[in-house]
Formats: structure tokens, sequence, C-alpha cells
């Protein structure tokens, strides 16, 4: 049977919606929000109708009725740390988000989609919602004391691009161990084994190998001095941390093609700096494959800067002798939010129901020094 999903993601500046039947695209919009507009709603949650209206009006452009959907699915964010997987959206769930404290709109993809869900008698998945959070033990461990690692990634491509992989390999998800390199404005290296990705960096607070806008690791101790040099303030280090660093800081610009037409003009500063990210993807995705204990069937790469030619040959050269490198390049959130709904639909996924109690909230074992505050 053919279903008909729409999807969506809510980003800081655009709203994102599609429309899937078949697996085919019926209508795929990303509106962007001009910033006055932005600017009249104190928080996100105020722009909860604000967003409404933009996806009937991408759905009214389309000429695509609502009555004609037969499932409702998105990125629902600020639901907190779970497993991966489907999660029907209730109105636990939309307490929850609107809820949470968290200030970014894509709190409101899951009272949206219930909304919109609701009047229709339709049903409303999260589909391995951004918080998802299937880290091992041994790999939350840090050495100072009170700060552990926690998965902020690109969880919805990451599983999406691992599920096609087991496809091609004519296997299922939970039978494959792969590592999932999404180098997109964030890199997120994940380890998957089995259905679950049990190792990651952390996008959001700054671990892992740089990427087109963020910093990732560096040492602590010149960042310290920093903090309390009077120079720079708070907001201006996180800045670099998650918006100004990596190209983008070292460069002037995180524009791939930009990079490779100065390359290609000789500029050895740029050549230097592409090729170390692409080395210190390659060092994460090594060190992932001993968290799988070598045994890895395959490698992926993807998101934005995956198009790019030069980067995928520089990482590749390094992994390949790992496993073999496939390359899904460009971003398959919306159809991984799809996805995810024709496979509830079709009862070949189980829905899970959202308790709002996380996964990993701290260690309760003797000893253990309690969870810093961040």
């Amino acid at each position: 049977m053919a279903y008909r999903i729409l999807t969506l993601s809510p980003g800081s500046t655009s709203t994102k919606v599609a429309v899937f039947e078949d697996g085919k695209s019926l209508m795929n919009a990303n509106v962007h929000h001009d910033p006055k507009d932005l600017a009249k709603f104190d928080r996100a949650v105020d722009q909860l109708d604000f967003r409404t209206n933009t996806v009937l009006a991408a759905l009214g452009e389309a000429g695509i009725a609502l009555d004609s959907i037969d499932a409702f699915s998105g990125y629902c964010g600020g639901m907190g740390p779970t497993k991966g997987g489907i999660f029907a959206i209730d109105e636990t769930v939309c307490d929850h988000v609107l809820n949470c404290g968290m200030n970014h709109p894509a709190i409101l993809g899951a009272p949206i989609l219930l909304a919109l869900a609701k009047k229709h008698g339709k049903p409303a998945f999260a589909v391995n919602q951004p918080d998802t959070d299937e880290l091992d033990d041994v790999a939350r461990i840090t050495g100072y004391p009170g700060v552990y690692r926690k998965s902020h990634v690109h969880c919805l491509n990451q599983k999406e691009c691992a599920i096609r992989l087991a496809e091609k390999l004519g296997k299922h998800y939970d039978e494959i161990n792969a590592i999932v390199a999404h180098v997109g404005g964030g890199l997120s290296v994940a380890a998957h084994r089995h259905g679950a990705m049990i190792d990651t960096n952390d996008v959001l607070e700054g671990s892992g190998p740089f990427a087109p806008n963020r910093s990732g690791d560096v040492p602590l101790a010149p960042v310290v001095k920093l903090a309390f040099s009077g120079k720079l303030t708070q907001r201006d280090i996180m800045s670099v941390v998650g918006k100004t660093g990596g190209l983008k800081g070292l460069l002037g610009t995180d524009d791939a093609m930009e990079i490779d037409r100065r390359i290609d003009a000789g500029d050895k500063w740029a050549e230097l700096v592409f090729d170390a990210m692409a080395y210190q993807t390659a060092k994460a995705i090594g060190g992932f494959a001993a968290a799988l204990e070598g045994k890895v069937d395959g490698i992926v790469l993807t998101g934005g800067v995956s198009h790019d030619e030069r980067f995928v040959a520089a990482v590749e050269h390094r992994v390949s002798w790992i496993a073999p490198v496939t390359v899904f390049a460009g971003d398959f959130e919306m159809e991984g939010a799809a996805s995810g709904a024709v496979r509830a639909l079709e009862g070949t996924e189980e829905v899970m129901t959202y308790t709002g109690k996380p996964t990993w909230a701290g260690f309760d074992l003797e000893g253990a020094p309690a969870d810093v505050e961040a």
C-alpha cells in the first residue's frame, strides 16, 4: 500500500515541509523566514501559530490537501534522551517539549504535527528524535570528574543512512555494524552496532572533528586561559564552539566549493585546513572502528560536504582499509521521517509510548561523582 506522509522540521530560521508517497517526494519546501518576522517573538514557543500557518501555506501552494495525508512525522526537539526509534506523538510529548526550557523552534515539531493529525484523525510520529541517546556506558566517561559525554548528533539522518546501507547489503539495520559520518555545518560521527548508536561525538557541546562552522575538539588549557583573560565573553567563546569556528574561523568561509576554488588557485593554507578536517574525520572513523572491535560492515559519508569529491577522496583514502565506503551525499532527514512513519503504519517497527523518563540521567554507582550541571 502506498502511504502519503507529511514530514516537518522547524529550524531556527526556516521551516522544512515535505510530502512523500510511496517513497517519492510530492513536495519539498524549505521556507526561509524574514528575521523581522521572527524578531516579533520573544520565545520559540510563541511561534507555534506562525509556524503552523507556514506549514498550511506551503501545502496550499503545492495543492496538497491535509485530509489526503495518512500520517504526520518529523523532527521533534526537546524530548530529552530516549532510545532511538519511533514514538507516537501524544499530549505527554507535547507537554514535555513545550515546557522543557529549550528555546529553539525544533520544540514546535511535535505540537504542530499532533494538532494536524488530530484534526484529521491520523497518527503522528517522532522518528529518531534529535536527543536520541544509546551510548554504551563506557563511552560516557571522561577524565574530568562529573563531566560525561552525551549524545547530540544528526540522529535522524545518521539512522536513515545506516538503514539504507543495511538495505544495500541485503540486511536489516539491526543486523549490521556501521560507522556513519554526517558532514554538514556540524560534523557527527557515530558507531552503529546492531541498531543502536553506541558511541558518537557531540556536535552540540563541541567534541569530535572540527566542522565547517564548529571548533570540535581543542586543547582545553588554552581555552580556559582565554575564558579568564577578560578579552572574551562566554558568548564569544561559545560562538566559536558552535557557529564561527572550524572552516569558517580558519578560512573565513564554510563553503566547500569556495574552498575548492581557493585550493585549485594554489592556496596552500586552504588546502591544509580542508585536508585537516578530512584527516580528523578519518581519525574519528578509525576510533569508532575500535569501538566496534574491528567488526565493521560499512562506512557511510553523508551530509552536504559529502558532495565534495576532494573531501570524500581524502577520507576514503585513510579509512577504506577498515570497510567499504558508501556515499549518501546530502541530507535525508525528511525521507527518514517519512520512511519511519511508513514502517509504523505497516507494523514492521514498534511504535513506542513516550514516558519522559530519560535513558540516562547520571551514574548510580558507588563512587561515581555527580553530573556537573552545565
